[in-house]
């Protein structure tokens, strides 16, 4: 049974050089020979001229992977105040 990309779960033949996870060519640093969770060269992987600014390999393959951000949970209603407790000397009246 082949490996899986532990990022993108394609086949992947080659293990990460920092956290061994199995990583596909496409998620896999070429210089460094680490995931792209792990990589920190700071190679350019495009320059201006090709319409895309320069960044590191990092910053570049956790843009590509990240999906879209949650919205936030509307804040909860506060919850109702207890009831103020009967002394043991008020007679416990009950509605018609």
């Amino acid at each position: 049974m082949p490996f899986q990309c532990s990022i993108c779960a394609e086949e992947s033949t080659r293990i990460c050089a920092r956290c061994t996870k199995d990583a596909c060519n496409n998620h896999l640093c070429e210089k460094c020979l680490r995931c792209s969770d792990c990589c920190e060269c700071e190679v350019a992987l495009s320059g201006p001229a090709a319409g895309m600014s320069v960044g590191s390999a990092r910053a570049v393959f956790r843009a590509a992977t990240a999906g879209p951000k949650p919205e936030p949970e509307p804040p909860h209603p506060p919850p109702d105040p207890d009831p103020e407790p009967m002394s043991a000397d008020e007679p416990e009246t009950l509605a018609p």
